[in-house]
C-alpha cells in the first residue's frame, strides 16, 4: 500500500501556491479516505487547509517565507539540521538524489534533494512500512521542527506532529542533543547571527554524522567519498 497521506503533507509544507489553495477539497479527503491519521489530527490539520484555502495568498506566502526561509532552525531542509553546510552534507544530497532517480522520482532543478515536501512526495511512491521506517529516520527532525513552532504558535506545528505519528520510530536510536534556540529577531544583524550558528546534534560526535548515512542505508544506497557540491537557493 502506498500512502498519498505523504502527498497531502508535502503539499502543506510546500510554498503556497493559488493550486493549492483549490485543492483544499481533495487533501481533505484523502485524508479521510486513508484514515492513517486520527480524527483529531485531520481536524488540526483541517484548520490550516482551511486557512490556505481562505486567506489572501501573498500573506500566507509571507507567512511562509517567514517561517521556513529566513530561520535556519526551522528550515525545511533535513541535511541542512544534520550537517549544516558541511561536505558530508554536500554527498548525502548527491546520494539521496541518486535514489530519487533510481525510483523514477525527477527532480525540479529550484529544489535540493533533502527538501522535506520533495522527500515527502517520495515517500508517497513507497510502500507504507517502507516509508514509514525511512520518515522515522528523520524523526529527531522532525520533533526539533514541532516543537519550534509549537514556541510560535503556527499552525504549522500540526503537520509535523501528523508526520510523527506517521513515523516508525528507533526505539535503539542513540539520545539526542538539540542546541538551545534563542528567539529570534528580524534584524539582518540577527539572521546573519542565526545563520552561523551550529546545526542541531545527534548524539556524541560530530554532529549528525550518521543520520543521513543510515537513512540512505535503509535505500540500499552507497555512500561515496565525501565531495563538496554548491547549494542552489530557489527566488520566491
Amino acid at each position: 500500500m502506498m500512502a498519498k497521506t505523504f502527498k497531502v503533507m508535502a503539499a502543506l509544507l510546500s510554498y503556497p501556491t493559488a493550486d493549492i489553495q483549490g485543492a483544499g477539497p481533495e487533501l481533505k479527503a484523502v485524508l479521510a479516505e486513508e484514515g492513517l491519521l486520527s480524527v483529531g489530527q485531520q481536524t488540526r490539520l483541517g484548520h490550516l487547509i482551511d486557512q490556505l484555502e481562505s486567506r489572501d495568498l501573498y500573506d500566507l506566502q509571507e507567512r511562509y517565507v517567514s517561517l521556513f526561509d529566513r530561520s535556519r532552525t526551522l528550515s525545511l531542509h533535513l541535511f541542512e539540521h544534520v550537517h549544516g553546510e558541511s561536505r558530508a552534507r554536500g554527498q548525502a544530497m548527491v546520494d539521496l538524489q541518486n535514489v530519487y532517480g533510481e525510483k523514477g522520482l525527477e527532480i525540479n532543478a529550484k529544489e535540493l534533494p533533502d527538501f522535506l515536501p520533495l522527500f515527502l512526495e517520495f515517500l508517497s511512491t513507497l510502500p507504507l512500512a517502507e516509508a514509514s521506517d525511512l520518515l522515522g529516520e528523520t524523526s529527531h527532525v522532525l520533533e526539533a521542527l514541532r516543537d519550534r513552532l509549537r514556541k510560535r504558535k503556527s499552525i504549522y506545528a500540526a503537520v509535523f506532529r501528523s508526520l510523527l505519528t506517521l513515523a516508525t520510530m528507533d526505539a535503539e536510536a542513540a539520545p539526542v542533543e538539540i542546541q538551545t534556540e534563542d528567539e529570534e529577531a528580524d534584524d539582518l544583524e540577527a539572521l546573519d547571527k542565526a545563520w552561523a550558528e551550529e546545526p542541531v546534534t545527534f548524539g556524541p560526535g560530530e554532529a549528525g554524522c550518521n543520520v543521513a548515512e543510515k537513512m540512505l542505508e535503509k535505500m540500499k544506497l552507497p555512500t561515496a567519498p565525501a565531495v563538496s557540491v554548491r547549494s542552489q537557493g530557489e527566488q520566491r
